[in-house]
């Protein structure tokens, strides 16, 4: 159709939307490895469509959960290597679901730049799409906002939201008790928090993120873009296997404060600091900021990204159930009647 004016359109004010079909067209077939049970639709909707019944609930409870990435996106889209946050998105949402008790199902990405670079959002996508199907649920939907203006040249935002569900009675944590056992799962690095602490370590270091990593092979840069670990079907297994009385995912407050929301009001934790060793990418930050153990403590994952609150009985099959799912499991202290998170030997 045409009315013969030539005046200003769309993409000269710096949306284009043909790139972002282009994009949608693009992830297509990474959304398509992400179906499972209960998916009623694809992309391209006004909305996403799931099915309860389909997915196998009879009676279930609905759990929802958002979170981003947060300033590991600054180093990410300083090095160019996208291709991983993605995975921490997706990671960042599921493994607080799982804490539930919850089965992930379906998640939204939302993805906001101020000119849309086709190939970047791609990387991003696929990304969470790895994401999805390590964790059992489907990517289902999203929305890419081009906003000219918003943002400076390259930098781009990332939101997610993923929902999951559980039989009615199932809902964690339930039954803690003094005398229950802290399992510690071992993390993939910082995962997705505390990062303006570990870019401002990184600045007074001196080094760049080319530069040679100080604890492991590569640069710096793609050692601090480790993935987020994702522990839902291994936690799922272990929640269903019997025993499992809490999980706490171990992201912004670390073990300090993560622990404490999963027990019941006068309750607390005695914790071995011997009980795992500390990663390196951990001995190298608080040693390049003579950072104090407590607040090393209450800022990162320190290796620990999920811990398992079970009863005592159960938890010799429960560390062999998981180590057998490749977990590395740490058996770390018990729940005591302190009403504090208290510990005992050295952060090392």
């Amino acid at each position: 159709m045409s009315d013969g004016k030539t005046g200003l359109t769309y993409a000269q004010a710096g949306v284009d939307i043909d790139a972002g079909n282009a994009l949608v067209e693009r992830i297509k077939p990474a959304a398509k490895r992400t179906n499972r049970s209960g998916v009623m639709s694809g992309l391209g909707g006004f909305g996403a469509l799931f099915d309860l019944k389909d997915a196998g609930y009879n009676d279930p409870i609905l759990v929802g959960a958002t979170d981003g990435v947060g300033t590991k996106l600054r180093i990410a889209i300083d090095t160019g290597h996208v291709d991983g946050v993605g995975i921490d998105l997706v990671a960042m949402c599921v493994n607080d679901l799982v804490c539930q008790g919850a089965e992930p199902l379906f998640f939204l990405d939302y993805f906001a730049t101020g000119k849309l670079d086709t190939d970047t959002a791609a990387r991003v996508v696929e990304g969470i799409a790895e994401g999805c199907v390590r964790s059992g649920c489907a990517l289902i939907g999203g929305e890419t906002a081009e906003m000219p203006g918003m943002y400076p040249a390259g930098d781009f935002d990332l939101a997610g939201f993923a929902v999951g569900a559980m039989e009615r009675g199932a809902t964690l944590p339930a039954d803690v008790a003094v005398g229950d056992v802290l399992l510690g799962l071992g993390s993939d690095g910082v995962h997705s928090n505390g990062y303006s602490l570990v870019r401002k370590l990184v600045e007074v270091s001196g080094l760049d993120w080319d530069s040679d990593c100080p604890w492991d092979e590569g640069s710096l840069g793609a050692a601090l873009l480790t993935p987020t670990r994702l522990y839902v079907k291994q936690a799922l297994s272990a929640i269903r296997a019997g025993g499992v009385h809490a999980l706490a995912h171990i992201t912004g407050g670390g073990l300090t404060e993560n622990i404490p929301r999963v027990l019941p009001e006068g309750m607390g934790v005695q914790i071995d600091l011997d009980a795992w060793d500390l990663p390196g990418v951990f001995k190298w930050m608080q040693q390049t900021g003579d950072i104090a153990s407590a607040e090393m403590l209450k800022t990162f994952n320190c290796g620990l990204g999920m811990v398992l609150v079970v009863s005592a009985e159960e938890a010799d099959a429960l560390v062999s159930l998981l180590g057998e799912a490749g977990e590395t499991v740490a058996r770390l202290g018990t729940v005591t009647d302190s009403g504090t998170v208290s510990y005992t030997g050295t952060l090392a």
